[in-house]
């Protein structure tokens, strides 16, 4: 029987594969993005998305990748999550034909334990100027972070993902401004609120009041952690 199988040495060259992440939070003053900080080549003391290897022994498919990644970089385990796309080509990295995928998470600042170890020398939060940061990004680094950027303004019109980025428990207010701060307009109250109570997303919860200058304010949560519903029409 002659043996057909290819030789390793035979085999085409098979590409680098990563999953990157866009993890978004929202400070004061504005949409911040979580960046790591290189530590060897290539791009050596370059920020970049934070990213990782698929393990092939441990994670059962792309998301389970992903995860293990945000976890292992701010604590995390179950944010808003998403896919933004596959990004690939034999340019994007020196050491060979590779691909990217790459998700997107929402997250409240206060939950995040930042953490660094390995290639990376640093993590932190870098405020998004535009579709952009001011600090060089490796790789194709920054056309990933534009595309995840657009994913998440263009949601912001006709979804409830904005809340993803608010602490657990928020009042009506803090979510509208949420909404406000993303869209770059104000919103009318009365009109915010009832769309919000046609969608039926969120709660409130029981005796739970944030206490304010005037009078306070219930507080609500989401119905169900990590979901996002649509509108029928823009916000």
């Amino acid at each position: 029987m002659v043996d057909n199988m290819n030789s390793p040495a035979d085999l085409p060259q098979r590409p680098i594969v990563s999953v990157d992440l866009a993890i978004f939070a929202l400070a004061p003053e504005g949409l911040e993005v979580l960046l790591a900080r290189r530590g060897t080549e290539p791009f050596s003391g370059y920020w970049a998305l934070p990213g990782g290897w698929i393990h092939v022994d441990e994670d059962r498919n792309l998301e389970a990748a992903a995860r293990r990644v945000l976890s292992d970089k701010t604590g995390v385990a179950t944010p808003y999550f998403e896919q933004v796309g596959i990004f690939g080509d034999a340019e994007r990295d020196p050491r060979g034909w590779s691909l990217s995928v790459t998700y997107m998470a929402l997250i409240a600042p206060d939950a995040v334990t930042l953490r660094h170890g390995g290639n990376v020398t640093d993590v932190a939060w870098h405020p998004i100027d535009g579709d952009t940061t001011m600090a060089p990004l490796a790789f194709d680094h920054a056309a990933i972070l534009r595309a995840a950027i657009t994913r998440l303004r263009n949601k912001v019109e006709y979804s409830t993902l904005p809340v993803h980025l608010l602490p657990e428990a928020f009042t009506l207010s803090e979510l509208q401004a949420v909404y406000e701060r993303l869209l770059g307009r104000l919103l009318d109250k009365s009109a915010f609120r009832k769309r919000i109570a046609e969608v039926d997303f969120i709660e409130p919860i029981a005796g739970e009041m944030r206490r304010a200058s005037n009078r306070p304010a219930q507080l609500y949560r989401l119905k169900q952690a990590g979901s996002t519903v649509f509108f029928d029409r823009t916000i």
